[in-house]
């Protein structure tokens, strides 16, 4: 989906799609709120995928000039019939790859990343690259998850063993699961300035329904589980240890039980020449 550098550790398919569909519906007004570009900015998307968070963009600034760019025809086309489909027009696609783009220096005044990092090879070469994109005072916007920060009640040892596993797919892919605690060291040595880094922080109990099925199941769960075919045939987990590891994810979602679980948000801009 992002680039021929990296292997997209969660796989391609429709489940996979719908999935992220899930998770932008599920966390828009956590990571998306107060990202509002102005009428007439020329924003990339960089790495767009499927367009889940291509739509939230669109609809929360619909007077800017939204690039969205992926590696992945099949993405890209993905992505366009859902813009199309809601209506909007103030977003182009482009295939590429993003970390070696054909843009010139100073074609955008915003860029906006969002759960790429963490599967590139090279995520502070790929930042070096985009910001040279930016006029000076342009800014950035990541956003990145950290598997590192989930905590649950009750306590699944086989629970805490998948997402492990998943973790270390993902490094051996190289990936990094647990990036979203290296937003700041990223930033700042891609050489953008004002920097600030927020923790967005998912709480889930039984007094939030709709994260309980939007968050512990939709997104979470069914990322742990998305990886399971590879997980258990390359003998990193045994089948059963990988089904009492789901249970224990699901055992959460029940009245008594409790689920969090960290993204970071960074913000940096280009210093002024």
């Amino acid at each position: 989906m992002i680039s021929n550098n990296h292997n997209y550790v969660h796989g391609y398919s429709p489940v996979e799609g719908f999935r992220l569909a899930d998770q932008a519906r599920t966390l828009a007004s956590l990571l998306h709120h107060g990202i509002r570009f102005e009428k007439g900015a020329r924003v990339l998307e960089a790495g767009c995928g499927i367009g889940a968070q291509t739509i939230l963009l669109a609809g929360n600034s619909p007077g800017a000039r939204i690039t969205s760019m992926d590696i992945s025809k099949e993405s890209l086309r993905e992505a366009q019939k859902r813009v199309i489909r809601a209506g909007f027009t103030n977003v182009v696609f482009q295939e590429g790859d993003i970390t070696h783009t054909s843009f010139e220096r100073g074609s955008f005044d915003h860029i906006f990343l969002c759960f790429v990092l963490e599967h590139l090879v090279h995520p502070l070469a790929t930042l070096a690259h985009l910001t040279s994109l930016l006029v000076p005072g342009g800014t950035i916007t990541v956003i990145e998850g950290d598997h590192g920060s989930t905590v649950f009640y009750p306590h699944s040892d086989a629970a805490r063993e998948t997402i492990r596993v998943l973790i270390d797919m993902q490094a051996e892919k190289g990936g990094n699961a647990l990036i979203g605690r290296e937003l700041y060291p990223l930033l700042s040595q891609a050489g953008l300035a004002d920097l600030s880094v927020e923790p967005l922080i998912v709480y889930v109990d039984a007094t939030r329904p709709d994260l309980v099925d939007g968050f512990i199941e939709k997104t979470f769960t069914a990322m742990v589980a998305g990886v399971e075919g590879e997980a258990v045939s390359s003998g990193r987990i045994s089948q059963e240890r990988w089904d009492e590891g789901l249970k224990g994810l699901r055992r959460t979602k029940e009245k008594d039980g409790t689920f969090c679980y960290t993204f970071f948000r960074a913000f940096g801009s280009v210093p002024l020449q």
